[in-house]
């Protein structure tokens, strides 16, 4: 069930790290981690390790995106080439 929380969350919020997908499902990192690499083994999710820092200690943790996953075009008008 873990794992289509976490996919699910996934489609809706986009990229995002374990530890902020863990705060807002309200499961442990640990659960999220061992979706993630459940997800990853069939190819849904792809992740790498990041290390962050807050108030200058470093946290790792694990970045992960829908595999091909392209958003769409943000709404509204597209600036124009400048002439040079």
């Amino acid at each position: 069930m873990d794992n289509t929380q976490v996919l699910e969350y996934l489609k809706k919020h986009g990229q995002q790290t374990d530890r902020v997908i863990a705060k807002d499902i309200g499961i442990s990192v640990e659960q999220v981690r061992s979706a993630i690499a459940a997800l990853e083994q069939t190819k849904a999710v792809s992740s790498c390790n990041v290390t962050s820092f807050e108030d200058g200690v470093a946290i790792e943790g694990i970045l992960c995106r829908i595999s091909g996953y392209i958003p769409p075009a943000a709404p509204g008008r597209k600036a124009a080439p400048q002439p040079q």
